[in-house]
């Protein structure tokens, strides 16, 4: 557990000290400002619609849940940038067999750098969640629906970071890991599109899909059944990943 923890600070340290990371927390953040600010101008048109319903959706349902819903499909295509040199940058560099040599394992390493790797989406993910709770100065929001939201990004990131993490460790290059980390993630994103079109809303493709299992977080619900399928992604992601890094042991 030691040496899982110091390779997490090394990659957390490392992911910080790298001018991507900032980049990528700043242009996530004017993304997420501008969905947020186009959503309020548009608020008052939508809130019109459904003026006199007693069931009527407020702030949260017409603004702070579209733009979670936005940034979600973004985490996609921006996560694997943060993840990209995780494991190959350390067999360019040539520092993977002094971690072998110091006791660290394929499964440690793998954690590790799974762990350090969420270090840049946590801090996005607070920033992206304190911009909508503020609105709460001047209106009344859902503050429970936008906490279940957030958990929904907030599992999503972590299987995203897994993924990213086990594309590392099998490129070669830095940029195909992301390349492969966006292509698999996309790939998940709009695996039941086809059957949606054609109206069938049930099935196992629809639960291998990624967007469905975000669902029920936006609506405020949690559901234990999403928060497995996500956990189901981090574990078989790190093993591959796990069984990589082992190999590159053996092999030298």
């Amino acid at each position: 557990m030691s040496t899982t923890l110091a390779i997490a600070r090394r990659e957390w340290r490392a992911q910080f000290a790298s001018p991507l990371a900032w980049t990528v927390l700043a242009a996530m953040v004017a993304l997420g400002a501008w969905l947020l600010l186009s959503g309020i101008e548009s608020y008052g048109a939508q809130a019109a619609r459904f003026a006199g319903r007693a069931d009527a959706p407020g702030v949260t349902d017409l603004v702070v849940v579209p733009c979670f819903a936005s940034l979600a499909t973004l985490f996609v295509f921006v996560l694997p940038l943060l993840t990209m040199r995780s494991i190959v940058g350390e067999r360019r560099d040539g520092t993977l067999p002094l971690l072998f040599a110091a006791g660290a394992g394929g499964r440690s390493i793998a954690v590790g750098k799974w762990l350090g790797a969420l270090g840049a989406p946590a801090v996005l993910l607070l920033l992206l969640v304190l911009m909508p709770l503020s609105l709460g100065v001047g209106t009344t929001l859902d503050v429970g629906k936008i906490a279940v939201a957030a958990l929904g990004l907030t599992a999503l990131a972590g299987a995203l970071c897994a993924l990213g993490v086990l594309c590392s460790a099998w490129a070669q290059h830095p940029a195909s890991a992301a390349l492969a980390a966006m292509a698999t993630g996309t790939i998940g994103w709009i695996a039941d599109a086809a059957a949606r079109e054609r109206g069938v809303t049930e099935g196992l493709i629809h639960w291998l899909a990624l967007p469905g299992h975000l669902t029920a977080a936006m609506r405020g619900v949690v559901a234990t059944v999403d928060l497995a399928y996500f956990a189901l992604w981090v574990v078989l992601c790190l093993g591959l990943a796990a069984l990589r890094l082992e190999r590159l042991r053996e092999t030298g």
